[in-house]
């Protein structure tokens, strides 16, 4: 009877990773990193269908600003140019769909970089002037840097999800509001995409992948190696946005080299 149960066990186990392996990564699993900071902001990446896009703001003289720092503040490039506008023509282009295919998702990551709540309540003020936005099917905005309290997640629209934290317990309720769950790679690891990442450290990552994935919810890690051996390893492992300063080399990688 044991030997019986053992064998079932190893089948378990063999579909479980034969799933797994029959994961096919795609550009709606990459993350453009600080995205403004291309050579042609969003249009790159929306070009190159990514999942997931990352545009930092700054709050400044009632202004929604898009900055790495206070020193490209000074350049005054707008949320409404950069993102807003572009997201806008191409869902009316798409009727009604960020992009052609509908089932194909697209998460706008909103990072704060001045004060949680008052920058949030011009976001969201902003964002009303963009029903065609805010009624999108394909589209997620989440919120991440200088979030507000979890307990007041719940206070703002619908449209509004949150970036969640690694380290931080969430309610059922705040869960629900929560599609991904980030954090800093270098917390875990100072492994930097050459040689083999350490056992230990490998343990550790996919501890915190299978917690995350536990609760439904997807990953990312930030601060995180940028190379063809960390796009390997981390699809590996099954990190769920692959994060990047890369769009065109990972835009090649995961069409040559999906697993």
């Amino acid at each position: 009877m044991l030997m019986k149960h053992f064998f079932a066990f190893l089948l378990l186990t063999s579909c479980v990773t034969c799933s797994a392996q029959l994961r096919v990564y795609t550009t709606a699993d990459a993350h453009s990193h600080n995205d403004y900071e291309k050579p042609s902001p969003f249009w790159e990446a929306y070009k190159n269908k990514f999942g997931s896009i990352e545009a930092d703001i700054f709050l400044d003289n009632g202004e929604l600003i898009v900055a790495h720092d206070r020193e490209q503040v000074k350049k005054r490039f707008t949320l409404d140019s950069l993102y807003l506008k572009p997201l806008q023509q191409s869902i009316q282009a798409n009727k009604g769909f960020v992009y052609a295919d509908p089932a194909r998702q697209l998460q706008l990551m909103i990072d704060l970089k001045t004060e949680g709540v008052s920058t949030l309540k011009a976001l969201v003020d902003r964002l009303s002037n963009f029903p065609a936005l805010i009624k999108c099917p394909s589209l997620k905005i989440t919120i991440s840097g200088s979030r507000p309290p979890e307990a007041d997640f719940t206070k703002y629209p619908s449209w509004i999800f949150f970036d969640g934290e690694l380290q931080k317990a969430y309610t059922k309720e705040q869960l629900e509001r929560i599609p991904m769950i980030s954090d800093n790679f270098a917390k875990y690891s100072s492994w930097k995409g050459e040689g083999d990442m350490p056992q230990n450290d490998r343990i550790l990552i996919q501890s915190l992948i299978e917690k995350v994935h536990a609760l439904g919810k997807k990953i990312r890690f930030w601060n995180a190696p940028d190379n063809l051996k960390s796009w390997k390893l981390f699809i590996t492992l099954g990190v769920d946005y692959i994060n990047t300063d890369h769009i065109s080399e990972l835009t090649a990688f995961v069409k040559k080299d999906s697993i």
